[in-house]
């Protein structure tokens, strides 16, 4: 229907579409704001995919951190002090100490100045897949 039109027609259009939209707008930057406090931790192997969810989740004003290991997320959260020293404790096990997980995981929180409130991770990766990296942060 636009082929039929002027440009100055379609550009008028436009604004007028515009005009009427930002009151949308408006409320739409207020939830962004908000967005801007939720910090998501994505964990991929993948280059590409950390791209693609860094990207995806920027647009959306989240707070992206992306690293490419089960070791380095939890090296993120405060969870490992050395990763030489505890990558072969990581790999033969797989649980650890709840108060001493979570009281380093707020320490590091603080260090950052940022609160991680969501992991997404890939399921498949070498070394400690997602689901590894789930249990050892539960």
């Amino acid at each position: 229907m636009e082929l039929m039109k002027s440009p100055d027609n379609i550009i008028q259009d436009r604004t007028q579409q515009q005009h009427k939209q930002e009151p949308e707008m408006q409320a739409q930057e207020g939830q962004q704001e908000q967005g801007h406090h939720f910090h998501v931790l994505a964990v991929d192997d993948s280059v590409i995919d950390r791209k693609l969810l860094e990207k995806l989740l920027k647009v959306s004003s989240y707070q992206v951190t992306c690293v490419d290991s089960g070791d380095k997320a939890l090296e993120y959260l405060g969870l490992l002090n050395n990763l030489d020293s505890d990558s072969t404790a990581s790999s033969s096990s797989s649980s650890s100490s709840s108060s001493s997980s979570s009281s380093s995981c707020s320490q590091s929180s603080q260090r950052e100045g940022l609160k991680v409130n969501l992991i997404m991770t890939d399921f498949c990766m070498p070394g400690m897949s997602g689901y590894d990296l789930l249990k050892r942060l539960k």
